[in-house]
């Protein structure tokens, strides 16, 4: 054990859930951490409380590694409730992409971005993988705001708000890597090229290599209707991944959103090729596009993370609630009621998001050495009582109102239920300008 001097912050007490495969819930546990990281894990009675900058006492709550929102678009919070129960294609075209060109800007994003890191920081996400246009100010919300991120630049073939021209998507897409590489430790910049039918084959080439040479995920929407697969087909003969297979774009650094009109052998190409899966349940029942074979790509070893997708088709950015609906949207879909358990489920948001963003060495469990990036869950709400299971718990009974401490890269962001930096009165009152602005128009 190191001089107990040492550490800058102890966790004293509470159900560990450490997310380490195959251990047990740690019952009255100690989390020590020195800087960004773990230093230890122990139980509390192993020895005396040892000397800390600063303890947080989580007797009666639970403890767990912070979530991973392994897809969302964050500035779209301004659009939370805009255009509701419509068809995707009515959905996008005639209500988001007009929205978009109308009143996404710098400012808009900027603001958007915030409330949603905000937002997710109080619902127990620590890490997010985001993708959007004008993404120079996500990267400014989520640094100010603590998060950890991979941060991606929109590209598509169409006029898109910082893009007026598509022919200079993959410039503005390279100025974008090259501005933000190497900038934080917390933050991984990358792209976000929309979908095999939105960008040409040499865009996603482009898109790829660019992100092969920078070693940063590339995200694409793939096979989120039924619609699009069809379309795909007719314009080349091939189903969405077998397309990009044959572009080479099919590798361990291509995270696909959504993946849900994948037949089976599409389901084995993406585990042979290492792709990764985000999975976004909620958004998919709201715009009713389909129900992924979740199930059947963990059994063939894919790494899937688990994602809100962004507020105007979810409408919020729970990720324990995604939880909740990812089970049991799982054991419906195959009327099993064991397919997708708890702990499975809980897996996805923490160890799957740090897989697919290739950060599984340095985030996803509670162990020494790992960045500190831990939540404390308060177990004392009547829904919450009585605690026989707490995986169960998390993932049936929590919501994010029930979170009360969140610590990113060791810092306390979050703390009985206060932000402890962020103006939170501000941001709000800042997305409310631009609501009027959306409203009077």
């Amino acid at each position: 054990m190191r001089d107990k001097s040492r550490y800058d912050l102890v966790i004293e007490g509470g159900t560990l859930l450490t997310m380490v495969d195959d251990q047990e819930p740690i019952q009255d546990a100690r989390v020590l951490i020195s800087g960004d990281r773990i230093e230890g894990v122990t139980n509390r009675h192993t020895g005396p409380v040892p000397e800390a900058r600063e303890m947080i006492d989580a007797e009666g709550a639970i403890v767990l590694p912070g979530l991973i929102n392994s897809h969302v678009h964050s500035p779209m919070t301004i659009f939370r409730g805009l255009a509701d129960d419509l068809p995707l294609k009515r959905w996008l075209f005639d209500h988001i992409f007009p929205a978009e060109a109308q009143y996404i800007h710098a400012d808009t994003v900027y603001w958007a971005s915030l409330l949603a890191c905000a937002e997710m920081i109080a619902s127990g996400t620590t890490t997010i993988v985001d993708g959007y246009f004008l993404a120079d100010e996500i990267v400014k919300a989520v640094h100010k705001a603590g998060l950890r991120a991979l941060v991606a630049q929109g590209v598509i073939d169409f006029p898109a708000p910082g893009v007026p021209d598509p022919g200079k998507n993959m410039d503005v897409a390279l100025g974008f890597m090259e501005r933000w590489n190497g900038f934080s430790d917390r933050i991984t910049p990358g792209l976000f090229a929309h979908s095999p039918l939105t960008c040409s084959e040499q865009t996603l080439r482009n898109s790829w290599d660019i992100s092969q040479r920078f070693g940063s995920p590339l995200q694409i929407h793939l096979s989120e209707t039924e619609e699009e697969v069809i379309e795909q087909e007719g314009r080349t003969g091939s189903r969405p991944a077998f397309y990009l297979d044959g572009l080479g774009i099919l590798g361990s650094g291509l995270v696909a959103a959504h993946a849900i009109y994948l037949n089976e052998d599409e389901i084995g190409l993406l585990a042979d090729r290492g792709v990764k899966v985000a999975h976004c349940p909620e958004s998919s029942m709201k715009l009713a596009t389909g129900i992924a074979s979740v199930d059947s790509m963990l059994k063939k070893g894919i790494s899937v993370g688990l994602g809100t997708d962004g507020c105007a088709s979810n409408n919020n950015l729970d990720l324990l609630a995604e939880m909740d609906a990812a089970a049991k949207l799982g054991k419906y879909a195959r009327l099993d009621p064991t397919v997708l358990d708890a702990r499975t489920v809980l897996r996805m948001a923490t160890r799957g998001g740090a897989e697919l963003m290739s950060i599984e060495d340095t985030a996803g469990t509670i162990e020494a050495g790992k960045k500190a990036d831990i939540i404390i869950v308060d177990a004392d709400a009547p829904h919450m009582v009585p605690l026989y299971h707490p995986f169960s718990q998390i993932v049936y009974s929590a919501t994010g109102g029930d979170v009360r401490d969140v610590i990113v890269n060791g810092t306390i962001l979050y703390r009985d239920r206060q932000f402890t930096a962020l103006d939170v009165d501000e941001v709000k009152g800042q997305v409310r300008r631009i609501a009027r602005m959306i409203r009077s128009d």
